[in-house]
């Protein structure tokens, strides 16, 4: 084979993790070589698609907004959110270690890096039969999460050293070279688009990063490692995670030796919706559910206790896949869209993406009509009417049958409406959740004061029928502190790290079942940071 590339150290991924590696690799005078399977602008990953929220612990942000945090407070909040197993070791490691390093190691370098935060962190995850964030601790890019990419590929492009750095795009790395009792470089094809298998190349480095990340783009492999607690995989399951991120090289470090833990584990949401300008099968949106939405099951039943978002998104995804169909309806009306709809990622969130104070404010104070419209005009899983009969009858025909009854909708809705008019509040815990998040500004501002279903100034109704929509992957190669791949007796194999989704975020899941978000983008930077440090001969445990 006439390819081969040599180096220090060779990187296989060029998300988060894989930037932020490279940076301190070439900091430490390495040479390395980076292969990515997608184009060059898509450099930075699924992240520069992400809304960017880091998870902070003792953050400026909370500071000015006098709140009470520390790492021991987070690691409880961590701890009971997660639910981990008894042979969870690593990733409970890993759980105490990004607590007490989010704000020097993240945090505080992104900001180094130029990176800068909405001044109110979103206070999601609080936790529903378990506790999750005691305090709000989500923390907003300014300007999404492709901000964050860009930024740091910025400071990798003008790092003094970035000759030491070779990018090669539309690289496919399949296997591992072993020798010398470790990993000693890759086999892969540069892909040429044209299904022939492309050209062969090879690569040989002292050690190994896989920053490939998960596999919850492969639902293939997602409904093979369905966890039992949501019964069977749902018929339709869409896809919100990265078209390559499909489990190659989690087969590649496992044909070496390598172990995988807790594949089962897996940050999936209940409010999909098919994108009206796919980019791959299946290609879905995550919608932020309005809370003041009417959640129903595929009848058209309100779901009871209420299905309320911004507590514990895997007992949403739990609930739903626990019906007969594994599909959702929310209901709402004009004015709650415009107050609180969202989709999640850089997408569709032009004002914050693009940083224009301006549009955001507007958007904030006089509802979001650019997305309603959008949305309105666009997703095939959206339907609008004068009437919540008419609305049934566009349900039904939407799905094809006439599983939603209008009685049973319209006798829930009633019943909700006459709870606000009367200010039971305390009757119903969707009217009681929204009393509380309204209490705290960074919730107020995108959330209705107790507003009805049926109110004629609120009109026109929409419903919207909701997937489950796959994203990440908690679980993976379990590595020890130093991103080092563990075998199956514990032990480190010689030149193989890991760091990012590929690893669970960390130690092969350290979020357990449930992640209290921002651990993900947060996780990948310490996971990339602490990888290329160990090789350089620093953050050894």
């Amino acid at each position: 084979m006439n390819d081969v590339r040599k180096s220090d150290v060779i990187i296989i991924g060029g998300g988060l993790a894989g930037i932020c590696a490279a940076l301190e690799l070439i900091e430490r005078d390495y040479t390395v070589t980076l292969f990515d399977r997608d184009v060059a602008e898509n450099f930075g990953g699924l992240a520069k698609e992400s809304f960017g929220g880091i998870f902070v612990v003792g953050s400026p942000e909370q500071r000015r907004a006098k709140m009470q945090d520390s790492p021991e407070r987070a690691l409880a909040d961590w701890h009971a959110f997660a639910e981990f197993h008894d042979d969870d070791v690593w990733p409970k490691r890993w759980a105490e270690a990004y607590v007490h390093r989010s704000l020097a190691d993240v945090r505080e370098w992104l900001s180094e890096g130029g990176v800068r935060f909405l001044p109110i962190p979103h206070w999601i995850e609080r936790g529903e039969q378990r506790q999750g964030n005691s305090v709000p601790r989500f923390h907003i890019v300014w300007g999404t999460g492709r901000e964050l990419a860009l930024q740091l590929i910025r400071r990798l492009d003008s790092h003094p050293r970035r000759a030491l750095l070779q990018l090669n795009f539309g690289h496919r790395v399949d296997k591992f070279i072993a020798g010398n009792g470790g990993v000693t470089g890759c086999r892969g094809v540069v892909e040429n688009g044209n299904g022939d298998g492309g050209k062969p190349f090879e690569a040989e480095a002292g050690a190994v990063i896989v920053a490939a990340g998960g596999f919850n783009g492969n639902l293939d492999r997602v409904r093979a490692n369905w966890h039992a607690d949501w019964k069977s995989p749902p018929e339709t399951i869409l896809n919100g995670s990265h078209k390559y991120a499909d489990g190659r090289m989690h087969d590649a470090v496992s044909a070496l030796g390598g172990r995988l833990t807790n594949l089962d584990r897996m940050w999936n949401y209940a409010a999909g919706v098919h994108h009206w300008r796919p980019r791959k099968p299946n290609h879905g949106l995550s919608l932020v559910p309005p809370r003041s939405a009417i959640w129903a099951n595929w009848r058209g039943e309100r779901m009871m206790p209420p299905l309320v978002t911004g507590f514990d998104t895997r007992d949403l995804v739990t609930r739903v896949c626990s019906e007969e169909r594994q599909y959702s309806w929310q209901i709402l009306n004009r004015k709650i869209a415009l107050k609180e709809l969202a989709i999640s990622g850089a997408e569709f969130n032009p004002s914050i993406r693009e940083k224009k104070k301006l549009g955001f404010l507007r958007d904030v104070l006089l509802g979001n009509r650019w997305l309603y419209e959008e949305v309105v005009a666009n997703c095939r899983d959206v339907v609008v009417a004068g009437t919540l009969p008419e609305l049934v009858s566009k349900m039904n025909a939407l799905q094809g049958d006439d599983a939603v009854k209008l009685e049973a909708l319209e006798r829930d809705i009633r019943e909700y409406d006459r709870r606000i008019a009367e200010g039971r509040i305390d009757e119903d815990l969707q009217l009681k959740r929204i009393r509380d998040v309204r209490s705290y500004r960074g919730d107020k501002i995108r959330t209705c004061n107790l507003q009805p279903i049926f109110d004629p100034k609120a009109a026109p109704l929409l419903a919207i029928r909701e997937f489950i929509i796959s994203r990440k992957s908690l679980g993976g190669i379990q590595t020890d502190l130093s991103g080092r791949v563990l075998d199956g007796a514990g032990q480190p194999i010689q030149g193989l790290y890991a760091a990012g989704e590929a690893t669970g975020f960390g130690g092969g899941g350290m979020n357990g079942l449930r992640g209290l978000e921002g651990t993900f983008l947060g996780g990948c930077i310490l996971s990339g940071r602490i990888a290329g440090r160990a090789i350089g001969g620093e953050d050894n445990p």
